[in-house]
């Protein structure tokens, strides 16, 4: 039967105690990890993004987007809990609907993971072409800095060799050490606190904020049209990008101290923080220099990464739009006259981009891991590396991939692609969350969903409605996505897999030991 193997839960969590990562992270560095992923790409770079999808909508949008995401923390953070192992939605699956749903949970993680870093690569590289380079009189040519047109890119572009270097400069880190990627990270994280704040102070309190510059607050509506992705509900699928901070805390239960009591708190204490700054910045922005977007013959707005956008953003009336900015929080001190503070705000983006990379990359990583252990994916996958203790093979075989994407896609196409696969996994830990407490009731739960009944359905409804708000592209990636996926799944994983074939393994690679605990193999 294809829905017949499900993973005992005990030996999930026996699995984690016998052959783990390293146990380094604590509640504060979790926290740390959740803003430096959740605070970032959204605000630095797809601020214009959404605004050209819902103009000053974008601030509704944002609030969609954070309600869905504090009702998926919710779930998120009882499951990650009560299964404090590495492999986020992938284990939960596993342990409550089966390895064929955890397959294509996993198999989604790894293209959102990857994909997400992709784009945040590239959101790196406008600040450092524009802020760093800029600032230096050095005028980087447009065929070194962008992708090429025929992938979405901007004509004349052929690599952006920023994105390219910056990407494989973060796996190289995530090479050496999770405890010392961790440090690196909370500097950047003060780093981008600090810049947003000054940003918030500016620009709510300048003489040229003024309430006439949200009017039309919609001018796509809040549904643009399904499958257009604009519109404030479709602004909200694209925004939904910069919220997987917290499921990127959520991979890394293995490596934490005291998962029961810090990953809860890393989780909602991250989402709670962030959602704050979203407002707070796309207010400031939109009411300093206006966010209306740019038009078609249709009246809706031009989609985002498109070449007619690109073209038309090159015209003079469009010099000076938030929309077509690639560094846009930058963007718009410079245009109020403060100069130097949106340097300096450029100059925060380029130093603290690299810490969203950094957790994306961790967290795609650990999902390739676990999926590996579990002998769905070649177990050599899994090989520790002997001095760093990480899981060195994987690291560099996404972090290439990271580079290769991020070299010749724009972002905006990019973060909307990776919310595909966001959005199908965070319904699939709602849908665990609800199987697990009817299926064992008794298991203690060191944190409970209040009203699960009302907040795990509530996250579905939540999360299909952003899909299906997704340019149609994106939303037909998945698919194909998951086709090859089942293809690697039938024709390799389910005869690989140590569960199908009777085993449930404990075992520490670090350690040398190996304990194979035999159950009954289910039938094919």
């Amino acid at each position: 039967m294809l829905l017949d193997r499900v993973k005992p839960l005990d030996a999930i969590l026996a699995t984690a105690e016998r052959k783990s990562l390293k146990r380094t992270l604590g509640w504060f560095q979790l926290t740390l990890m959740g803003i430096g992923c959740v605070i970032g790409t959204g605000i630095f770079v797809l601020t214009a993004v959404g605004a050209q999808k819902a103009g000053p909508g974008l601030m509704i949008a944002f609030a969609i987007a954070g309600a869905v995401c504090i009702v998926a923390a919710l779930c998120y953070a009882e499951i990650a809990a009560m299964i404090p192992v590495a492999g986020s939605a992938y284990t939960y699956s596993y342990a409550t609907i089966g390895e064929f749903f955890a397959w294509t949970v996993g198999w989604a993680l790894i293209m959102e993971y990857a994909i997400a870093a992709s784009a945040v690569s590239v959101g790196w590289s406008g600040y450092f072409s524009g802020t760093v380079l800029g600032g230096l009189g050095i005028d980087l040519p447009t065929w070194l800095s962008a992708g090429p047109l025929a992938f979405g890119g901007v004509e004349g572009g052929l690599i952006n060799l920023p994105a390219l270097v910056i990407a494989l400069l973060v796996t190289f880190l995530l090479v050496i050490g999770t405890s010392e990627s961790a440090k690196v990270n909370a500097v950047l994280v003060a780093i981008k606190v600090v810049a947003l704040t000054a940003f918030v102070a500016l620009t709510l309190t300048s003489s040229q904020f003024d309430a006439e510059k949200f009017n039309p607050f919609l001018p796509a509506g809040i549904f643009g049209g399904w499958g257009t992705g604009v519109g404030a509900v479709g602004a909200a699928a694209t925004m939904f990008f910069a919220y997987v901070g917290f499921d990127a805390v959520s991979t890394a239960a293995e490596e934490t101290k005291n998962p029961q009591r810090n990953v809860p708190i890393g989780l909602v204490g991250s989402l709670l923080f962030c959602t704050v700054f979203y407002i707070l910045v796309a207010a400031g922005a939109i009411g300093a220099i206006g966010g209306q977007p740019i038009m078609d013959a249709m009246g809706l707005p031009l989609e985002a990464g498109s070449p007619e956008l690109a073209r038309q953003c090159a015209m003079p009336q469009y010099a000076d739009a938030l929309v077509c900015s690639n560094e846009p929080l930058a963007h718009v001190l410079k245009m109020l006259g403060f100069t130097g503070f949106g340097n300096a705000i450029g100059l925060a983006a380029f130093l603290a981009l690299p810490s969203v990379i950094l957790v994306l990359i961790f967290g795609q990583t650990r999902i390739f891991f676990v999926m590996s252990r579990d002998g769905l994916l070649p177990e050599r996958l899994s090989r520790v590396h002997p001095k760093f203790q990480t899981p060195h093979v994987v690291t560099i075989i996404t972090g290439l991939a990271v580079a290769v994407a991020a070299a010749f896609f724009p972002v905006g196409q990019l973060a909307d692609i990776s919310n595909a696969g966001t959005l199908y996994a965070f319904m699939m830990v709602a849908i665990a969350v609800m199987v697990l407490r009817v299926k064992d009731p008794s298991r203690r739960r060191h944190f409970k969903v209040p009203g699960v009944w009302i907040i795990a359905p509530l996250t579905i409804i939540g999360c299909v409605l952003l899909f299906f708000n997704l340019p149609s592209a994106a939303m037909l990636f998945l698919p194909g996505w998951g086709v090859l996926g089942l293809l690697v799944y039938f024709g390799y994983s389910r005869r690989q897999s140590h569960l199908g074939r009777g085993i449930v393994e404990v075992v520490d690679d670090v350690a040398g030991e190996e304990l194979q605990v035999p159950i009954h193999p289910p039938a094919e």
